[in-house]
């Protein structure tokens, strides 16, 4: 089932995500804008598989774009673009766990996903959600993991520059993941 998951890829029509920064750094504000436009929906998708909370996400996301903006300076030419923003993500959301940790020892509920809609997309659209609960109950550093690997589509070497692990870490990390989440969806097969 983990194969069906669909990848988020950023489209990329236009120049090349250097030859955008490097605009940007000449003062071509369209050019950032560009940027925003194609990695968007892919920061969103990350923030939101970390932090659980659309508001948050939404404001991770911004958060993101704004300190890339602001740090563009440091941005080494020849690097993906989306690593890049994808570590700018990561970090922006895990202080924002921090932050969620320090003021509440609440567990935070979980999120209902309903799925309306004709009857034959009803199959295909309760094996993504229970794929997606699925996801959500992993631990954190497996939960980004297995999201940045099949839902972004990056390699182990990227997901270890964004998260800042080792190659190993991260290749145990998604195998474990991969483990966790056969055993929720047989566990959850079962109990039907």
């Amino acid at each position: 089932m983990l194969a069906e998951v669909r990848r988020i890829e950023p489209m990329h029509a236009g120049p090349e995500d250097g030859q955008l920064v490097t605009m940007t750094l000449g003062g071509n504000g369209e050019a950032f804008a560009t940027l925003v436009e194609r990695y968007d929906r892919a920061v969103y998708h990350l923030a939101y598989r970390t932090l659980h909370d659309v508001e948050e996400a939404r404001d991770a996301t911004q958060e993101a774009f704004f300190k890339a903006y602001r740090s563009l300076r440091t941005f080494k030419p020849g690097a993906k673009f989306s690593t890049w923003i994808f570590a700018i993500a990561y970090h922006a959301c895990c202080d924002r766990l921090n932050r969620r940790k320090r003021y509440s020892n609440e567990e935070l509920p979980d999120r209902a996903d309903p799925a309306p809609g004709p009857e034959r997309e009803a199959i295909a659209l309760d094996e993504a959600r229970r794929l997606r609960a699925a996801i959500d109950a992993l631990p954190e550093k497996y939960r980004t993991v297995i999201t940045l690997y099949h839902l972004q589509g990056k390699q182990y070497d990227e997901i270890a520059e964004v998260l800042g692990l080792p190659m190993g870490t991260v290749k145990t990390h998604l195998f474990r993941a991969k483990e966790h989440l056969r055993k929720l969806l047989a566990a959850e097969e079962v109990t039907e």
